[in-house]
């Protein structure tokens, strides 16, 4: 390796690497947002959510190294520019196309290892991510009663306290009311004042009431007569509540794996195979079942046929002889009504067969078009950054910006029309690749010829020249 390429490769690592981990972290505060109000308030520990955190960052690695190399290769060719390294390294010689082959190189390894990622990585982090995230979202709020609200989040149980201290801890104007599953006869409880503290090992909620009566309804409870009701005092009552609602279960892993998110390349390939035999069998099904039930004979004599007038609906059914016209009426309508039902869930098993295809295709293209995307934009990064000769975070950023927001736009909108077969699954996840190849070929083109694409004082110079003309051509002649 020359020196040259060396300082080159030197050069774009370090922005590589820090524009990567900021990329990466932007991204997971994306996902912190949008699944804000599922988080809070449901009395996770840290490690569950570090945990959380991880397995996101993880699935989000393929999405941020495109953008990673975009940006990193704007500056790099953005710095050298600005200090007119490249104006001496292509007056020794040297072409764009020999000074960006390291780099080209090595954002294909980039996007080699990008693949790689995706498909042994990635596939495991997102059954573990989606996993927890299920697990998070379906379980119920941190036990929190407010004060003058029913709290019924406990089953079998709703509790209203009129006032609660500061502390937390002590409540006044208790009233529990208590119908547990199967059990007719409901209890209340009214106390005067309490405490409610949780067990040593956070099962049990305790309420230690005073002062309080228990009411209780023994009895048919619908008849009017033969009921008794029981009423106890206390001094002092401690009732405990079970938390193990509010724990934090975590569900078996295997339920998701089958999503098309957690295989990789080989299993997503088996995958589609044996959904293509479901769909092969649904319609030989339906094919075996519509020729035997209503098979579709020819005439022999096709020239009697032509002979005869058509039938009539009135005609044939004037032809039933009265006392079986219901009865055949009942039948057809049955027999209809059976075929519809049939048809129907088999059309609909097929539809969903042929979603789930797509699905799978998407995901399969996906680990390729997103590893492509890396050299891609590379080659759009690159050439920019000769061009609009400005490094720092300032103007590259805005140029990385503008491309990754046509890239992801375009990447959207084609796994879109991928999933609802608008498009063929890999000409939709090929689309913004091949929306942005031309133009990294113009921009490539545009730097080997030293464009002045992005120099302002170019176009006022090509401004002020129209001007000069406009005025020469169409100036009027003194009277």
């Amino acid at each position: 390796m020359k020196q040259l390429d060396k300082l080159i490769i030197k050069t774009f690592v370090g922005p590589f690497i820090a524009t990567f981990f900021v990329t990466l972290f932007v991204l997971i505060m994306q996902f912190v947002w949008k699944y804000i109000d599922d988080l809070v308030g449901k009395g996770l520990d840290t490690p569950v959510i570090m945990e959380l955190l991880i397995y996101t960052s993880a699935s989000l690695v393929p999405l941020a190294l495109p953008l990673a190399v975009l940006l990193s290769s704007i500056m790099t060719f953005g710095n050298l520019g600005e200090s007119f390294e490249l104006v001496a390294i292509k007056s020794a010689g040297i072409s764009l196309l020999r000074f960006i082959r390291p780099l080209l190189f090595l954002s294909i390894g980039i996007g080699i290892g990008a693949f790689l990622f995706a498909n042994y990585i990635i596939p495991i982090a997102n059954l573990r991510a989606k996993s927890l995230l299920y697990d998070i979202t379906n379980s119920k709020p941190a036990f929190n009663i407010k004060q003058g609200v029913f709290y019924s989040d406990i089953p079998g149980y709703t509790i209203k306290v009129a006032k609660k201290e500061a502390d937390n801890k002590t409540i006044h104007q208790v009233m529990i009311y208590e119908n547990t599953v199967g059990d007719k006869n409901p209890r209340i409880i009214l106390a005067e004042k309490g405490t409610m503290e949780l067990s040593g090992d956070k099962r049990y909620l305790l309420f230690t009431l005073y002062n309080g009566w228990r009411y209780e309804e023994r009895g048919n409870t619908r008849a009017q007569q033969g009921n008794e009701l029981i009423r106890l005092g206390f001094d002092k009552y401690i009732k405990p509540f079970d938390l193990k609602s509010f724990a934090f279960d975590r569900l078996p892993m295997d339920l998701f794996a089958s999503n098309q998110q957690m295989l990789n390349v080989k299993q997503l390939d088996y995958g589609i195979d044996s959904l293509r035999r479901i769909d092969s069998a649904l319609i030989r099904t339906v094919n075996a079942y519509v020729t035997s039930r209503y098979p579709f004979y020819k005439w022999k004599d096709t020239g009697w046929a032509a002979n005869v007038a058509p039938l009539k609906v009135d005609t044939f059914y004037n032809s039933i002889p009265e006392a079986n016209r219901r009865y055949v009426v009942e039948r057809v309508e049955s027999n209809l009504r059976e075929t519809e039902s049939s048809l129907t869930t088999s059309a609909k098993d097929y539809t969903d067969n042929k979603e789930r295809i797509s699905l799978f295709k998407v995901e399969w293209q996906r680990k390729f078009s997103l590893a492509a995307a890396c050299v891609v934009l590379f080659l759009i990064g690159a050439p920019l950054g000769s061009i609009i000769r400005k490094g720092g975070l300032g103007t590259p950023l805005v140029f990385a910006v503008i491309f990754f927001v046509i890239f992801n736009i375009f990447f959207m909108t084609g796994e879109k029309m991928a999933r609802r077969e608008v498009m063929a699954s890999w000409s939709g996840m090929w689309l913004a690749n091949i929306v942005l190849l031309p133009i990294a070929a113009f921009l490539v083109y545009k730097a080997m010829n030293d464009s002045q694409l992005f120099n302002k004082e170019f176009y006022f110079r090509f401004f002020q020249k129209v001007k000069k003309e406009w005025q020469k051509r169409f100036k009027k002649e003194p009277a």
